[in-house]
C-alpha cells in the first residue's frame, strides 16, 4: 500500500457520522434553494417556450454535453411519455453528421449551465441558419448561447451543492425541474390524460392498471358459476365447488342476476347452526349484489371489492344479465393488483 492510498484510507476513516449526516442536509437544502428562485424567475419567456413548443409541426430536438447530457435525456424522456414527440441528440455527434436530424420542422431545447459549451457553441449557427427554434435552458444570461436562442429559460443558481461548488449539482437539478415544469405545462395544454399515459407504458403496472379492463381478465360463459333460484341447496354447493370461484350467482331464466351466494354466507350460515338441506338458492342468496361492467376497468372492480371488503364480483350488462365474472385470484394473475 502506497504512502498516499494509507493516508487516504486513514482519511476516510476520520470522517465523522456528523459530518456526513450535515453534508446531506445543506445539499438538500441548497438544491432545494435552487429550485425555489426558479419560481420568482418564471416570466412570460416561459409561457413563450411552451407555446413554441405546442407550435412545432416536427419534434423537439434537445441537445446537451456532460451533466446537462444526462438532464437532457431525461427531459426527452418525460416530453416523449407525456405527449410531445422528442429525441435526444449529442452536440458532439451532431457535428459530425446527427445534425442531419434536425428539420426546419423541429424546435430545438439547449442546456448548458454555462451557456458556453464549445460543442453545443459550434452548431448554433447551423440551426439559425436553418431557422430551427432554440430555446435555451442556461444560467448564462449573457452566455454564447443565450445570444443565439429565441427563447432563454434562466436556470442560474447561486452555487453549486459540492463543497468545492464545482460538480454540477444544484444546477442540474434546477435544469431538471425546470423540464419537468416545461412537460407539466404541455401536457396539460394538450389535454394529455391517464389513459394516454398508459399508452406509452404499457409493460408497467401503470399501463396494467389504466389498459386492463374487466372484459379481458374476466371468466365467462361456462366458467360463470350460476343457478336458479328453485336450485337446491346441494345444487347450489356443486356449481360452487365446480367452477373454484368462492361464489355463484342465482339468475332467472333470462340470466338476469338476481343475487349471489358466496362463500362468506355458507360460513355465516353453518356459525348460526341453521339447517340448509332444504333450502333453495333463493332462501340463501344475498339480494342486489355487488357487480360490475364489462367496459369498467379492472383497477375500479379491484377497488371496488376493497372497499366493500368482498373477494368476488358479478360482471352484468346494461340489462342486468350475468356475463361474466372474476375473484382477487384473476386480478392478481393480471398483475392489476
Amino acid at each position: 500500500m502506497t504512502q498516499t492510498h494509507a493516508q487516504a484510507t486513514h482519511a476516510v476513516a476520520q470522517v465523522d457520522d456528523q459530518r456526513i449526516l450535515r453534508l446531506a442536509h445543506d445539499t438538500l437544502d441548497i438544491e432545494a434553494d435552487a429550485v425555489r428562485h426558479l419560481q420568482h424567475r418564471l416570466s412570460p419567456t416561459f409561457v413563450q417556450a411552451v407555446r413554441a413548443i405546442l407550435n412545432v409541426k416536427g419534434r423537439v430536438v434537445v441537445m446537451g454535453m456532460g451533466k446537462s447530457g444526462h438532464v437532457g435525456r431525461k427531459i426527452t424522456a418525460t416530453l416523449a411519455s407525456t405527449g410531445t414527440p422528442a429525441m435526444f441528440v449529442h452536440p458532439a455527434e451532431a457535428s459530425h453528421g446527427d445534425l442531419g436530424m434536425v428539420k426546419d420542422t423541429d424546435l430545438v431545447i439547449a442546456i448548458s449551465n454555462s451557456g458556453e459549451s464549445d460543442e453545443l457553441a459550434a452548431i448554433l449557427p447551423v440551426l439559425k441558419r436553418q431557422g430551427v427554434p432554440l430555446v435555451a435552458i442556461t444560467g448564462g444570461a449573457q452566455s454564447t448561447l443565450a445570444n443565439h436562442a429565441d427563447i432563454v429559460l434562466d436556470s442560474g443558481v447561486a452555487k453549486e451543492a459540492c463543497p468545492l461548488n464545482l460538480a454540477p449539482t444544484a444546477s442540474t437539478t434546477a435544469q431538471m425541474a425546470l423540464g419537468d415544469a416545461l412537460a407539466v405545462a404541455l401536457l396539460d395544454a394538450r389535454g394529455f390524460r391517464a389513459e394516454d399515459f398508459a399508452r406509452s407504458h404499457p409493460g408497467g403496472s401503470l399501463g396494467r392498471r389504466l389498459l386492463t379492463h374487466v372484459s379481458d381478465v374476466m371468466r365467462s360463459g361456462d366458467a360463470v358459476p350460476h343457478v336458479l333460484p328453485t336450485a337446491s341447496f346441494s345444487e347450489l354447493m356443486r356449481e360452487m365447488s365446480a367452477k373454484g370461484l368462492g361464489a355463484s350467482a342465482v339468475v332467472d331464466e333470462d340470466q338476469k342476476v338476481l343475487g349471489v351466494f358466496t362463500d362468506g354466507d355458507l360460513r355465516r350460515l353453518i356459525e348460526k347452526g341453521t339447517d340448509m338441506r332444504q333450502l333453495t338458492a333463493e332462501q340463501v342468496m344475498h339480494r342486489h349484489p355487488r357487480t360490475v361492467r364489462a367496459t369498467a376497468l379492472a383497477a375500479e372492480a379491484a377497488e371496488l371489492m376493497e372497499l366493500h371488503r368482498i373477494t368476488s364480483v358479478l360482471v352484468v350488462d346494461a340489462q342486468g344479465v350475468l356475463c361474466g365474472a372474476l375473484n382477487t385470484n384473476d386480478l392478481m394473475r393480471a398483475k392489476v393488483i
